[in-house]
């Protein structure tokens, strides 16, 4: 048992504090990953505010880049020195979810307050979404982790782990766009930039980003936006359609906020699907009249991390980035140390920043 740095949840809504806490070693299956970089996510935010429940004290942070250091028994194809990602998807490759290559959604459970990790003194310390990130080490399963090219920035490439793939990949897996459709992206942050990236890389004719900052419309347009709406505007849709000249097949809600879930559907074409990315705090509920869905073809699906199979898009999307057709670089505001992940926290949720980064070494 080791003793590592961490910023740990004690209370909801509370700042995070960097404490001393223990790391067992890896077990079956399982690898130690010294971390270099962890991004922070808006997800962590609502978790550490109490949005979605969950169990206290916890480590939150999952979206993480490092050199593996230790590895369990039964792990293949990773060895000790080995650059990855981190991911939280865990997938236990058995399940009928993973049978049917849907790791993003797999079923069979894992409970963080029994995971690696523990206060000080050995008592309970929740493994948030099976990361806990926000930490100098982790262990993880062997299915959360993906290699990388030796050299690659650390702070680039843990934005691989969640934001870049859950924007990307719900384009081009959920939505399965195809070259010439159009689309709509609400919410032009980290996740709404990538999922822009996604719509272009993908050949779509047009792409609108709708958003309520100006700012964030024109770097929109620096990532692939055709067109900019602000979503402050009367009636958005409107000139949504006016720009694409019709209707959006794929409309990707990329924000958590009701009244764009509420709106999204009034963006679409007849045959088109909204997909629903953002994640609003739990007990949150959007209405829509199912008779315009049924008479028009149309539809909503979710979107769980953009539907990857992490070792198939990660490498894919590193390809990507090293031709210059994949931003990863632009993504980063701002680097932090992990004494400073307060201050990084408010930072993000000002709205301002697309991913701030801490770097652990």
């Amino acid at each position: 048992m080791q003793t590592i740095k961490a910023a740990v949840c004690h209370a909801f809504g509370e700042p995070l504090v960097i404490e001393e806490v223990r790391l067992r070693a890896p077990d079956q299956g399982e690898v130690q990953v010294d971390l270099e970089a962890v991004a922070i996510c808006h997800s962590d935010i609502i978790y550490a505010e109490g949005g979605w429940g969950g169990s206290l004290p916890a480590v939150y942070g999952h979206e993480a880049a490092g050199h593996v250091s230790a590895v369990g028994p039964g792990v293949s194809g990773i060895v000790t020195g080995d650059p990855v990602v981190v991911t939280l998807i865990r997938a236990c490759g058995h399940c009928p979810s993973c049978g049917a290559g849907n790791p993003t959604t797999c079923e069979t459970p894992y409970d963080g307050d029994t995971g690696p990790l523990s206060t000080s003194d050995g008592g309970k310390l929740h493994q948030a979404m099976a990361c806990g990130a926000f930490a100098e080490k982790v262990v993880v399963d062997q299915s959360q982790v993906v290699k990388i090219p030796e050299g690659m920035g650390m702070d680039t490439a843990s934005l691989l782990s969640c934001g870049v793939i859950t924007g990307v990949g719900a384009v081009v897996n959920a939505a399965g766009l195809r070259a010439g459709q159009d689309v709509v992206v609400i919410g032009a942050g980290g996740v709404g930039l990538n999922a822009i990236q996604g719509a272009r890389i993908a050949g779509a004719r047009r792409i609108v980003a709708v958003d309520m900052s100006e700012e964030k419309l024109d770097t929109a347009i620096e990532f692939g936006a055709t067109d900019g709406v602000l979503a402050t505007g009367e009636h958005p849709w409107r000139s949504a359609k006016k720009a694409m000249g019709r209707g959006a097949d794929a409309v990707i809600v990329t924000v958590g906020a009701i009244p764009a879930y509420d709106q999204a559907p009034r963006y679409l074409a007849g045959g088109g699907r909204v997909v629903m990315v953002g994640m609003p705090h739990s007990g949150a509920t959007s209405s829509y009249e199912p008779v315009n869905f049924a008479a028009s073809g149309q539809g909503m699906i979710g979107s769980k991390m953009g539907d990857t199979v992490i070792r198939r898009d990660i490498p894919w999307m590193i390809d990507l980035y090293s031709q210059g057709r994949l931003k990863l670089d632009e993504l980063i505001s701002n680097r932090w140390s992990l004494d400073q992940i307060n201050e990084a926290i408010a930072d993000t949720k000002s709205g301002s920043a697309r991913r701030n980064v801490i770097l652990l070494r």
